[in-house]
């Protein structure tokens, strides 16, 4: 999870406060209200009706200002859509009569200075995405937003309430501060392991066979850099991608990392793992993942890799647009990401080259041919309303709407069909989050092949599965005269989910995912020393064995009292 380095991002944001707010002359618009007034006893009733139901429509306008976190590309919109005026905005006008101003729009690491910079200031928009529960405390504890205790009650929708049921740890508990909800989050559904994608292209050039495990894979990667299939020139071709974050903690944080390399050696970095799934009395220090051995034996194998420049030797110094622009511009063949990388980059490379060809593959992790990875965190982005904004409870009338109406209402509507269809990315609503059921890819999956295989009638589909059922239904009619879009449908909602769709995957079930009270003092500072130390080691910089006085230096520094509070709060839970 991104950590705040609060001074730092403040001072490197220095250039851009001019742009976004103006500094000596500040003006940020605020929230437009119609106050009932001496309104007739109808019109009062709509306001009521408004404010305590999730699909109440306010009598007159609300407009709200919003940090708008933004996607690649300006997420994929049609030309003359904005953020502040698109498919999104205007159901959500004509279903509850809000309107987003945005205070600012940034993707990735900018959006997080502008976030660090309201924050620092004091002047928080009325609605805000924050991508960490840190900075939620932060906020509930500097009394800067507003308890959703009411509006959760009131004002999400029972489909709303059952998406958040469905999961065995609810991503609401993770909003909870002091018995108050302080956000809406965003629950993380089970989307599986990342699956290795590979230029297929490429592969038959070099008469390479499909990878089933990692030293099979390894090779592929090691065939690409070495003979350069793409022709990109001696020592052009780009190994294995890799963010500096190389593992992640939750949610779609995993794109571009290594999870899978790392379970290969039964190793979960970041995640508090039973080391024997039937035990109930824990010894302290036995599951903190990050400080067990398995992670060493991991990191030898890394190191060894950006030593032979079978993993990018630049990748520390790339963020997340440098990895997609590299597989865009054909100088990388091979990168894990989740199902849904042909949206987002595969989509835009396919673009540029058709005659490329992307494929997915499971990579199996344990001798008896399995894939094990571990379970997501309930939540890791949290939506929050400033403190005296007079409609906090929009935030989850905004969600009934998108994440519940317009599942089944949207099915006729047009606009809302060709986003999908065309792949529109997430970011382009305005609170930048998605919600849905705990299995809602395996549902969909389950509903689109239902479809295309005659086992569903395709008219009780929703409007998202809709959407992509057409797409689908056109790839395999036809599928060498196929855009790019239609193939990214078809790709990832059929192809890369049937692989995940598999009875040979293994959870490690993370078995803790609060904050115990030493974690708010001394965590951020241990996240530190690990990633720090873990990049060290693959660079060079220090030796494998500093892994041994790494652990010693993490307990000492408040690892093994944490340790401790999260056993204790395990057995607690267990009922031990």
């Amino acid at each position: 999870m991104r950590r705040k380095r609060w001074l730092a991002a403040i001072l490197a944001a220095g250039t851009a406060c001019t742009a976004l707010f103006g500094c000596g002359s500040r003006q940020i618009v605020g929230t437009e209200m119609a106050r009932p007034g001496e309104s007739s006893e109808k019109e009062l009733q709509a306001w009521e009706e408004a404010k305590n139901t999730p699909y109440g429509k306010y009598p007159e306008l609300i407009t709200y200002t919003l940090g708008k976190m933004t996607g690649g590309n300006r997420s994929n919109m049609p030309e003359r859509d904005t953020y502040e005026d698109n498919v999104y905005t205007r159901y959500l006008r004509e279903c509850l009569n809000i309107q987003n101003k945005d205070v600012f729009e940034a993707m990735e690491d900018q959006y997080t200075v502008n976030v660090d910079m309201v924050i620092a200031s004091g002047e928080l928009p009325d609605v805000m995405v924050i991508e960490d529960r840190e900075t939620l405390i932060r906020l509930a504890e500097g009394g800067m937003i507003a308890d959703l205790s009411e509006a959760l009650e009131n004002c999400a929708s029972d489909g709303i309430k059952a998406m958040y049921d469905s999961y065995e740890v609810s991503a609401l508990d993770s909003a909870m501060i002091d018995g108050r909800l302080m956000a809406l989050p965003e629950p993380s559904f089970v989307d599986g392991p990342n699956l290795l994608w590979l230029r297929r292209d490429w592969m038959d050039e070099l008469g390479l066979e499909a990878p089933d495990t990692m030293e099979e894979a390894v090779e592929i990667v090691r065939a690409f850099v070495e003979q350069d299939p793409g022709n990109n020139g001696e020592g052009n071709t780009i190994g294995l991608v890799c963010h500096s974050d190389l593992t992640g903690e939750t949610g779609y944080r995993y794109e571009f990392q290594l999870n899978t390399l790392f379970a290969s050696y039964s190793a979960f970095p970041k995640q508090w793992i039973l080391q024997e799934v039937d035990a109930v009395i824990m010894t302290p220090c036995d599951f903190y993942a990050s400080v067990q051995p398995q992670v060493k034996e991991a990191l030898a194998e890394v190191r060894k890799l950006y030593e032979e420049k079978l993993l990018d030797d630049s990748f520390m110094l790339r963020t997340m647009a440098n990895i997609a622009e590299l597989i865009v511009d054909g100088k990388c063949g091979s990168f894990f990401g989740p199902w849904w990388a042909p949206n987002n980059p595969l989509m835009e490379a396919m673009e540029k080259n058709p005659d490329a060809v992307w494929e997915p593959y499971l990579i199996r992790t344990t001798e008896d041919g399995k894939l094990q990875y571990y379970d997501q965190n309930p939540s890791y982005k949290y939506v929050v309303v400033r403190k005296d904004f007079e409609h906090p409870e929009i935030v989850f009338k905004m969600a009934s709407v998108m994440f519940d109406k317009m599942r089944t209402e949207g099915r006729y509507n047009e606009e809302l069909a060709y986003y999908f269809q065309t792949n529109v990315d997430s970011t382009a609503r305005p609170i930048s989050i998605n919600i849905d059921y705990s299995d809602a890819l395996h549902r969909c999956y389950e509903d689109i092949n239902g479809a295309l295989t005659g086992k569903k009638d395709p008219d009780e589909l929703q409007v998202l599965e809709y959407a992509y059922y057409e797409k689908c239904k056109d790839y395999l009619e036809n599928s060498q005269s196929a855009d790019a879009e239609t193939w990214a449908a078809y790709e990832s909602r059929i192809r890369a989910c049937a692989l995940l769709d598999n009875k040979d995957l293994e959870v490690c079930s993370t078995v803790f995912s609060g904050e115990t009270e030493t974690m708010k003092t001394k965590w951020s500072k241990l996240q530190e020393m690990e990633k720090k130390l873990y990049l060290e080691i693959i660079t060079g910089v220090k030796e494998l064995d500093e892994f041994d006085r790494f652990v010693e230096e993490w307990m000492e520094a408040g690892g093994d009292q944490i340790t401790l509070e999260v056993t204790e709060a395990v057995r607690e839970a267990k009922g031990a």
